[in-house]
């Protein structure tokens, strides 16, 4: 494998606009290891006029780019596929060091975020319209698709090359020019990922990246601006709700994937062998910091104790440290304010009467790490029950019947994702009727697929990302009638 020193210096560390990489205007920020706080490399950070420039570069590409051949632009997502398997080690161990996930982790990330290239290289030569009489017979009606435009992307740090290829790949398929504003905390993937983009045959200006610690500044002129087409948005249901209102300005084309607080409910006949590798899977894939990881276990009082025995010995066995260590599975938290408010979640839940089964405090030393938890007996009213955590902390209600484990489940304004463990086929139909999610995993702790549609209800967002579903989201729907003859 590249040693880390090796890799760093082949990342981009320039803003890339109409196909050029150069410097920002507001100077360079440092992006850090959370493992050990040390500084990786220093990288451009783009002032508001950077952004402008590059939504300028999107919009002078667009109507090329929309021209071009769908097996054109199905070919080049191939090739970008492939180089990205290819070189899967390489965006693994650079996932490792700026966000800090364990490497056997990120590989599956790359894995993941690969598959959005391949599906929607597949999708771009399948944009279908219709064709037909109107029902008077007075003329004929062609229903087309037309890309968007230009569209502007927002992603988190948490996944950060799955969520940039799970927007540019349907974009690009549709024939949308993109400007994408990376976390300023996980910046580098982005970058390299860019950089692959171009060595696969992408023109220059069809996608642009801005990297920034002034998110809020930089993005603002970008979504008042006219000419933008399409805003998508991976983060927190306050900044989605701030931003949704800004686009509102221009009536944009909006896509939120926001906040989420999974249930993740166990059912006195659900097989506990399944049910804890699910929770496992669920809790602390990402060392919890998903909006899909289960936030409340609800488990049913009669094999409450026995689910928490099991996860606890689980959880009690996993080894902390930083990402690129042999065996590790609990890797670093992405800040100091994610120990904290992690920290903040788990006092409260105790205070209340909460039981703290093993872990619950942050870890001495350098870094960022904070002890996967068990919390069982969790009080209702707990923070944690109505917080996301973003954490290894696995708190664990008990319910009596069906209809409290509905309520409890649903006793939420988010509705990404839910997980349901019962052996009892009939049951299983009817949580996918009565839980208010999205997506729901039955039997299943991890839902993510590209060929799925993600995304969820309520404040956890609008739209979809993967699946046939996902180019629609780029596309604009236009009907030409053409009179009889």
């Amino acid at each position: 494998m590249i040693s880390e020193s090796a890799l760093l210096e082949k990342v981009p560390r320039g803003l890339l606009i109409g196909g050029r990489w150069g410097d920002g205007a507001a100077g360079t920020f440092a992006v850090r290891d959370p493992a050990t706080g040390d500084v990786l490399v220093e990288i451009a950070d783009a002032s508001p006029e950077d952004g402008i420039r590059a939504l300028d570069a999107a919009v002078a590409a667009q109507e090329e780019w929309a021209a071009t051949a769908p097996r054109v632009r199905s070919d080049i997502l191939r090739r970008a596929f492939d180089l990205l398997t290819a070189r899967a080690d390489e965006f693994a161990l650079l996932m490792t060091l700026e966000m800090g996930k364990p490497l056997a982790e990120a590989r599956g990330e790359v894995t993941y975020g690969a598959e959005f290239l391949r599906w929607f290289s597949e999708e771009a030569v399948r944009i279908a319209g219709r064709f037909g009489s109107n029902p008077e017979g007075t003329g004929r009606m062609i229903v087309s698709q037309r890309p968007v435009g230009p569209c502007f992307f927002i992603t988190p740090w948490n996944f950060p090359l799955a969520m940039a290829t799970r927007k540019i790949a349907p974009a690009l398929a549709a024939g949308c020019t993109v400007v994408v504003k990376p976390a300023e905390l996980t910046p580098l993937t982005t970058l390299a990922f860019a950089a692959l983009l171009v060595e696969a045959g992408l023109p220059a200006g069809v996608v642009n990246v801005v990297t920034t610690t002034h998110s809020g500044a930089l993005s603002a002129p970008i979504i008042a601006d006219p000419r933008l087409r399409k805003l998508s948005f991976t983060g927190s249901t306050p900044v989605g709700k701030k931003l949704i209102a800004q686009a509102a300005e221009g009536v944009l084309r909006v896509s939120m994937e926001l906040g989420g607080n999974a249930p993740f409910v166990v059912f006195d006949d659900a097989d506990l062998d399944k049910a804890v590798d699910g929770a496992m899977l669920a809790k602390f894939r990402n060392i919890g910091q998903a909006c899909t990881a289960a936030n409340r276990f609800i488990v049913h009082e009669s094999v409450a104790a026995e689910f928490s025995r099991r996860v606890t010995d689980r959880v009690a066995a996993m080894r902390v440290g930083r990402g690129t260590e042999e065996g590790v599975q609990i890797g670093p938290l992405i800040d100091r304010t994610a120990v904290d408010g992690t920290e903040a979640l788990v006092t409260d839940a105790v205070a209340r009467g909460a039981r703290l089964l093993t872990g619950g405090e942050p870890l001495d030393g350098p870094g960022t790490f904070f002890a996967p938890t068990v919390l069982a007996d969790v009080a209702a009213g707990s923070d944690i029950l109505r917080e996301e955590i973003f954490g290894p902390v696995l708190a664990i209600a008990t319910f009596t019947d069906e209809d409290e484990a509905v309520r409890l489940a649903n006793d939420t304004e988010y509705g990404l994702v839910s997980y349901v463990f019962t052996e009892d086929l009939a049951r299983g139909l009817r949580m996918i009727d009565r839980l208010e999610t999205g997506m729901m995993g039955l039997n299943a702790g991890v839902v993510s697929n590209a060929a799925a549609p993600f995304g969820g209800v309520k404040q956890s967002g609008m739209g979809r990302e993967g699946g046939l579903e996902g180019i629609h989201e780029y596309l604009s729907t236009k009907y030409t009638l053409i009179p009889a003859t």
